[in-house]
């Protein structure tokens, strides 16, 4: 899940519109009720957020402090203009990327996993899915044995998810929160049970043996 923190509603509204077309779940901010959320979210939505997407407001160089407190997820600013000052000051701020707009989503999110990957001090080739199965961050389909996988949009979101996550083991809950938002009451959670039910079986087809292992009450962890 993204969060978009700006004070206009059309920016916001832009971004999450642009982010589910792609199949990522966001939510929009304005700056004072991103403030009141982050300092009251729980641990568990929190862990949901994939990254951050801070626009323009006057008080944004101190945001990353402020979600650096609570979160570990890459923070990116919006540039409205080339500005070398600016953004010398956001990056002096703690601003992980700085992108200018406009940008499309797919650009974002590869921005942010590849922040991801460095901070965790991984390049794509150390990701657990080296071998057979190749999953990539950055909207292309996974592979196997070099052939595309193709598979729906929130099926390789999971995926992703996983493989990004394949040191422990996460909840459904957690899937669902990351995949669908933190927000979303449109949607049951058990909804992952059926999507995690079509991915497995159709990695189990390709290579022969399971890679996400389950365990009832526990979760999932991506063992390939």
């Amino acid at each position: 899940m993204y969060i978009i923190v700006d004070d206009r509603s059309t920016v916001t509204e832009s971004y999450v519109s642009s982010f589910s077309r792609e199949g990522f779940s966001s939510f929009g901010l304005g700056e004072d009720e991103f403030k009141d959320w982050i300092e009251t979210a729980s641990d568990q939505d929190l862990a949901a957020v994939e990254g951050f997407l801070l626009g323009d407001f006057d008080r944004r160089p101190a945001y990353p402090d402020v979600i650096r407190t609570h979160s570990r997820a890459p923070i990116l600013a919006l540039s409205d203009q080339k500005c070398l000052t600016q953004t010398l000051e956001l990056f002096t701020a703690g601003i992980d990327d700085v992108v200018r707009k406009p940008v499309h989503v797919r650009e974002i999110v590869a921005r942010t996993d590849a922040i991801w990957r460095r901070v965790n001090s991984l390049t794509e080739a150390q990701t657990p899915a080296t071998g057979r199965l190749k999953v990539f961050f950055d909207g292309r389909d996974a592979e196997i044995d070099g052939e595309p996988l193709p598979l729906p949009r929130r099926e390789r979101h999971i995926l992703e998810y996983l493989v990004k996550n394949a040191r422990k083991r996460v909840t459904k809950t957690q899937i669902f929160n990351t995949i669908y938002g933190i927000f979303n009451d449109d949607v049951d959670e058990s909804v992952v049970e059926g999507h995690m039910s079509k991915l497995r079986k159709k990695l189990r087809m390709k290579l022969g043996y399971d890679v996400i292992d389950a365990k009832r009450y526990l979760g999932y962890q991506f063992v390939g």
